[in-house]
């Protein structure tokens, strides 16, 4: 994508006694790196205590040979993360470690919540004390001090007090569980590994370790893993919104999500935004890495040919090394760079999968003229995005998206330089991915959210210093509270 969007977070979990979990749960988070690149943690646990290293920064960053072999146990979970509600910085980084009485667990998130300002209120007038910004933090308070007895009881008590997206990981020492938001709305999965269990945003993280992947949880469900084998239950009633930006941009190509390759459903994609957009031109080419399955559906569709016409430096923006003026100043010719003997006197059809806010894609087009392009042509593979996304994508306010600013396809067209701009429809990307329309989440093209969401959110809302006043938030609709565990 050349807006380069923030995927929301990686998580990852392993029970298998006598295996190294820490190490698994290690290659398992570097297969999950795509889905947060910020932080990075580990939690592992054996019959007595939990064990915890998290740091600022890529996988391979944070953890060393040391810090493996002082994270023991027979089970473990790991976090990427991507920051979309609290500051980005070590105090915020995953999984959270929490301790209640003779109780402890550590909790590792994708996705965010909507009352989670609400529901920290609720926790701290009843003296809980929070030591980071985030909403997996209240999450963590919540689950551990929900009443009941069992964890089915405190489970079903917890979904129905939360409000939002979330995939979660939880680590106690006693067992693994896992759980998936009533909405679905985010991926997770659940594999087997040498007579163990893993769990996985996404079953590519089961590939590079030779886990076999067994299934997704449903929306509403929790696993819970333990020396007796693997128990699941259903703790809120399920009402599918799965977001379907997953199938266009944040999975990965490899990934198996809601029973279907990523990849080939990308490449109809592109075939499906052939048949709606048809052009005579001379070359396809995709912004590597996210739409290149895309482009090659196009080509295939329209019989044009598809060449890498933009090489891609994928270590950009994955290091702490901050560029100097000049450098800042080439912006997108760090990331791209266009081959001009491929591009010289042609008309250049690129696709795209999306264009969020247009801060890059101009720059993209202008380089492929620059380069000796004759023509560009855009077409993208997601329809305009004209509201924002509260379940944890790093679109937060309708201003910010190009979409929801100006009026028409015509403007936009003219705000990124391209000869013509072609969009995917809603019902053409349905089509093509084949999923239920009624079972996905829609808002972000559609304006139509699947619970009710505040009217607008600020990211650092829950930390210390934050922003607006937890009081002053608006919502379209009040939300519940939570009780503290009796």
């Amino acid at each position: 994508m050349s807006e380069t969007l923030r995927e929301s977070c990686g998580v990852f979990g392993v029970f298998a006694p006598g295996e190294d979990v820490a190490r698994i749960t290690f290659y398992g988070l570097y297969a999950l790196q795509h889905r947060g690149q910020e932080s990075a943690g580990i939690a592992s646990a054996n019959d007595r205590r939990l064990y915890v290293k998290t740091g600022m920064g890529l996988v391979s960053q944070v953890f060393d040979e040391d810090d493996l072999r002082s994270l023991p146990g027979k089970m473990a979970i790991g976090h990427t993360r991507y920051s979309t509600t609290g500051s980005s910085g070590v105090e915020n980084a995953q999984p959270c470690q929490i301790e209640v009485a003779d109780e402890t667990l550590a909790l590792g998130h994708n996705g965010n919540l909507v009352n989670a300002a609400v529901l920290r209120t609720d926790l701290e007038e009843q003296g809980i004390e929070f030591r980071t910004g985030t909403d997996s933090e209240v999450i963590s308070q919540a689950l551990i001090n929900a009443p009941g007895t069992t964890w089915e009881e405190r489970w079903t008590h917890l979904m129905r007090r939360l409000s939002g997206s979330y995939s979660l990981v939880v680590l106690t020492t006693k067992e693994l569980m896992a759980a998936r938001d009533p909405m679905g709305n985010r991926p997770l999965c659940l594999g087997t590994i040498d007579g163990g269990w893993v769990v996985a945003s996404e079953s590519c993280a089961f590939d590079h370790m030779g886990a076999t992947f067994v299934r997704e949880l449903e929306p509403g469900e929790v696993v819970r893993i333990t020396e007796d084998g693997v128990e699941s239950f259903q703790a809120a009633e399920p009402k599918s919104a799965f977001c379907i930006f997953e199938y266009v941009y944040f999975a990965r190509p490899d990934s198996v999500i809601n029973g279907k390759l990523i990849y080939p459903v990308r490449m109809e994609l592109g075939a499906q935004l052939a048949r709606e957009h048809p052009l005579d031109a001379d070359i396809v080419i995709g912004v590597p890495d996210s739409a290149t399955a895309a482009a090659v559906g196009y080509a295939q569709e329209s019989g044009i040919p598809f060449v890498e016409g933009l090489v891609k430096n994928r270590y950009v923006g994955r290091t702490f090394i901050q560029p100097d003026q000049r450098i800042r100043e080439m912006g997108v010719q760090l990331k791209y760079n266009p081959l001009p003997e491929l591009l010289e006197g042609r008309r250049v059809i690129l696709v795209d999968d999306s264009i969020v806010r247009a801060t890059t894609t101009p720059r993209v087009v202008a380089m492929l003229r620059k380069a000796g392009a004759k023509e560009v042509h855009m077409r993208i593979t997601f329809p305009p995005i004209i509201s924002p996304c509260f379940f944890g994508i790093d679109f937060g306010t309708r201003w910010e998206l190009i979409a929801g600013r100006l009026n028409d396809v015509e403007e936009i067209r003219e705000h990124i330089g391209a000869d013509t701009l072609g969009y995917l429809s809603v019902d053409g990307l349905i089509e093509a991915i084949g999923s239920p329309k009624d079972k996905s989440c829609l808002a972000c093209f559609t304006g139509d959210y699947p619970i009710p969401v505040p009217l607008q959110m600020d990211k650092l809302a829950l930390e210390p210093a934050g922003g607006r006043d937890r009081d002053e938030v608006e919502w379209l609709e009040t939300v519940p509270s939570v009780s503290r565990r009796s």
